[in-house]
């Protein structure tokens, strides 16, 4: 079976854009041209689109990406396996970050006694480290060491980085209603999607996207947000996936 780009790009929630530009690059050509001139791609090319996404989740670049993908020893069926292991340890990670905002909000209401090291003790994850180790030796590829930063933070450092947090969540709040495109919201977008990149994992746009949807889809994003403010999930994947927009269409 073959598919038009617009299939293919509907089908992994991703832009004709992002595909047109994987096709340059040599990281993704469809199978056949039709005569009209219609980019047609296979069910192998799904499968290797499939791949791609996996690996940009997990913050490896496209150089880094390819060399992978193109490599004769690689192997779907194991990286999917190694996938599914990291994408279930960025889970755990996840809930001991909400566990850690619950506490936090019940200190804030006066409901919880938090000590100074419990209002950090998510952010150190040493078996991070070793996972990324693990990742770079079975794919045999320099991959972006900023997924280890909040560990060798100092204190102080964790704290700003928290404070950066809750900052922009409360701007978010604070502006639920706006258009997800206005000027003041981007802006706090802007910082937040920087905020990522330096010091939670190497996140793409693509991926900036995604993350904006799961806080709709993932319940425990969900009721993390609403908690803040009702509506905010939903204004703050509209105005992520804005973001992320502009900025490809700016590329």
């Amino acid at each position: 079976m073959t598919y038009t780009v617009k299939a293919v790009a509907d089908l992994a929630h991703v832009t004709v854009r992002t595909l047109h530009h994987y096709d340059r690059i040599g990281l993704l050509s469809p199978e056949s041209v039709s005569h009209a001139g219609y980019r047609l791609y296979s069910d192998a090319d799904l499968e290797r689109l499939q791949q791609i996404l996996f690996f940009r989740e997990l913050g490896f670049s496209l150089r880094e990406i390819g060399e992978i993908v193109n490599s004769p020893d690689f192997d779907r069926r194991e990286a999917l396996r190694e996938h599914r292991r990291l994408l279930e340890q960025r889970i755990e990670r996840l809930e001991r970050l909400i566990e850690v905002v619950d506490h936090t909000l019940q200190n804030l209401d006066g409901e919880d006694n938090m000590d100074k090291r419990g209002m950090f003790s998510a952010f150190d994850d040493p078996q991070q480290q070793e996972y990324r180790k693990e990742a770079r030796a079975r794919w045999g590829k320099k991959v972006d060491d900023s997924y280890e930063g909040l560990a060798k933070m100092s204190e102080e450092q964790r704290a700003a980085v928290w404070a950066e947090s809750q900052a922009i969540t409360q701007g978010m709040a604070e502006l639920v209603g706006r258009d997800p495109g206005d000027a003041e919201v981007q802006a706090l977008v802007d910082r937040w999607y920087k905020l990522m990149n330096r010091h939670f994992w190497s996140c793409s746009l693509e991926a900036f996207r995604c993350l904006g949807e799961s806080y709709v889809q993932d319940a425990r994003f969900t009721a993390f947000y609403e908690n803040v403010k009702p509506g905010l999930a939903v204004f703050m994947r509209d105005a992520m996936k804005a973001y992320s927009d502009r900025l490809e269409a700016q590329a």
